[in-house]
């Protein structure tokens, strides 16, 4: 049996951490693609990175996939993939389930408010 550490951990071991000051350097950059994957309460509440796509973590498996009705045409394969939640856990798990779908270039650039407080360009 597995436990939410479990599932954490082997998403930490397959999708790579970065701070988002460094996220920051790509942010802009052609074929980067910023997410951020909480749901829309806590966006609301408080905002999100400019111009990034908003798919809830649960929703992403029916965004990423071409064949679904749902499928988000903003993901590409061969984007630089960043995504973004509320503390890392769900950007972690939300990139693990990318790279199984074929997404090879999948980051966590961890908490809104860690690319709040890198300087990082906002919206509500």
């Amino acid at each position: 049996m597995k436990s939410a550490k479990d599932y954490l951990a082997e998403a930490n071991a397959v999708v790579p951490r970065i701070a988002a000051e460094d996220a920051l350097k790509h942010y802009g950059e052609a074929g980067a693609l910023f997410i951020d994957v909480r749901d829309s309460a806590a966006i609301s509440k408080s905002g999100t990175i400019k111009g990034a796509l908003r798919i809830p973590r649960g929703f992403m498996e029916f965004s990423a996939d071409e064949t679904s009705p749902y499928y988000n045409a903003a993901l590409k394969r061969d984007a630089h993939i960043y995504l973004v939640c509320g503390a890392g856990g769900q950007a972690a798990l939300t990139g693990k389930v990318l790279k199984e779908m074929g997404y090879d270039k999948v980051v966590n650039i961890g908490g809104f408010g860690d690319w709040e407080k890198a300087g990082g360009p906002t919206e509500a």
